[in-house]
């Protein structure tokens, strides 16, 4: 393991981090009574000189291995978490350590959960920061583990999973090296054009840049603490939907769209079955809702409803209603759309929509393999081909997700945290979504879980965020180290 590499490669995970620190600083300057100043200060600071230390001290490589590489991906997230509670931390308040690492590392991986009972007490510079980790965390997921791994796409593939997996990499009709300008282009497209619509819409420069990090990383902290309910406003609904939806359909189908001039590239399997479920969720969901007598009309189900599942779905929390009051079926229809998320090539996480579609068709396919055993059975996607060594590690991946669930689960409850608390908790982690339902719902928060339950939500976020296989590659690392020993 060549540690000055994967120093240099971290450093620069750290100097992004600290970049974000020092705007968030300056803009405590601009108001004498914001309190973050400090905090923010000493923590640009620290993050700074531990960022630029190797590039100042440790001689650059040409080369990065495969295992470099995953340990490059797991410490540069790991030291984005530790150094991005820090000015939570030496700002106080409701921040205990495991607070700050709670709010950190849900930020970074654009979770958006929070522990917060009052978000709009905290100084305007703490805030910014808080959705900077959202819009940090939403291109490193697509951008940065591509820009630090070397070599051929087929290992840049390995790597990030399904970003560019036989299911999305033709979205691009472009090399490896172009795809990560390509993710970046449309992120920063509909940072921008989220902004200036939040601006038309009515909202002030600091919360239309504050949503518009959330909404084009999928991420969900907002600056208020009712969200999106707090504007009162239906364009704000409406644009927020908009691009909640944007984000979470890959990147590589808008490129192509606003590149040829043409809705070919939408004509895709998996956008078909993303966009499937989510009208039909959010019919029911508008259905039961006006039904039970929730939403007193049917505009208002049916924006409500729609709102809530594209929400949970792309696994950005926003909220406009307070779900703990839904009934139990609108509240599981939507952590079951969170849990299968948007699709591959996105900032969403979860399941994906891409590997859900891949079970779907590989389930039938061996059943006409098993019924006509002599026939000549394929798995096909927007057109593509796949073989099983397409299909085997996705299958996997979803056995894993559902794994690791349950461990989670187990250990949330050996915490002393109810059993409703555990389910939906972890499942809303593991999936990036946020908020779950009832006291952890989109008015809820997760402050009053036990410290070890909080841990454990940290590490479903980090896992669902990574995808789970760099994780486990590292840690199968450090053991085939131990046996060596």
């Amino acid at each position: 393991m060549n540690w000055s590499t994967v120093s240099r490669n971290v450093g620069y995970a750290l100097l992004v981090d600290a970049l974000f620190m020092f705007l968030s600083a300056v803009i405590a300057l601009f108001d004498p009574a914001d309190t973050a100043f400090a905090p923010l200060s000493i923590s640009f600071l620290l993050t700074f000189i531990v960022g630029v230390f190797p590039f100042i001290f440790v001689n650059k490589t040409a080369a990065i291995s495969l295992r470099e590489g995953y340990v490059i991906i797991f410490l540069s997230w790991v030291l984005s978490f530790i150094f991005g509670m820090l000015p939570y931390a030496l700002w106080g308040g409701p921040f205990t350590v495991i607070n700050a690492w709670f709010e950190s590392v849900s930020g970074f991986t654009t979770t958006g959960a929070s522990i917060l009972s009052d978000i709009e007490s905290l100084p305007k510079a703490l805030l910014f920061w808080r959705s900077s980790t959202h819009f940090i965390g939403g291109l490193g997921v697509v951008v940065f583990l591509l820009l630090v791994i070397p070599g051929t796409s087929q290992m840049r593939l390995r790597l990030t999973s399904l970003e560019l997996s036989s299911l999305s990499k033709g979205e691009y009709h472009a090399r490896a090296n172009r795809t990560v300008y390509i993710f970046t282009y449309v992120y920063l497209a509909i940072f921008v054009a989220s902004f200036l619509a939040y601006l038309l819409a009515g909202m002030n420069v600091f919360d239309a840049v504050n949503h518009a990090f959330s909404v084009s990383a999928t991420g969900g902290f907002s600056t208020r603490n009712y969200s999106i309910a707090s504007f009162s406003s239906p364009a704000v609904n409406i644009i927020t939907m908009v691009f909640m939806f944007l984000s979470s359909i890959h990147f590589g189908i808008i490129y192509m769209a606003v590149v040829h001039k043409s809705f070919k590239p939408f004509k895709n399997d998996v956008l078909r079955l993303y966009v499937g479920y989510l009208v039909i969720f959010s019919v029911i969901s508008a259905f039961v809702l006006k039904i039970s007598g929730v939403c007193a009309s049917w505009g208002q189900a049916f924006l409500d409803g729609g709102f809530q599942i594209l929400s949970y779905a792309s696994t950005t929390g926003f909220a406009t209603a307070d779900n703990s009051v839904y009934p139990v079926f609108v509240a599981m229809l939507m952590m079951f759309a969170g849990s299968i998320c948007g699709m591959a090539g996105s900032t969403t996480g979860g399941v994906k929509s891409d590997r859900i579609l891949l079970l779907f068709k590989g389930v039938k396919a061996r059943l006409h393999r098993s019924l006509h055993p002599a026939s000549v059975t394929e798995v096909k996607i927007s057109g593509r081909n796949l073989g099983v060594d397409d299909i085997y590690p996705h299958v996997l991946y979803i056995a894993l997700f559902i794994g690791i669930w349950i461990v989670s689960v187990l250990l949330t409850l050996v915490s002393g945290v109810s059993g409703d608390d555990a389910l939906m908790g972890t499942l809303s982690s593991i999936s990036n979504v946020g908020p779950a339902i009832g006291d952890l719902g989109t008015f809820g928060n997760y402050g009053s879980q036990p410290s070890f339950a909080k841990f454990i939500y940290t590490l479903d976020m980090f896992l669902g965020r990574v995808e789970i296989y760099p994780v486990l590659a590292v840690v199968s690392l450090l053991f085939d180290r131990t046996r060596r020993r």
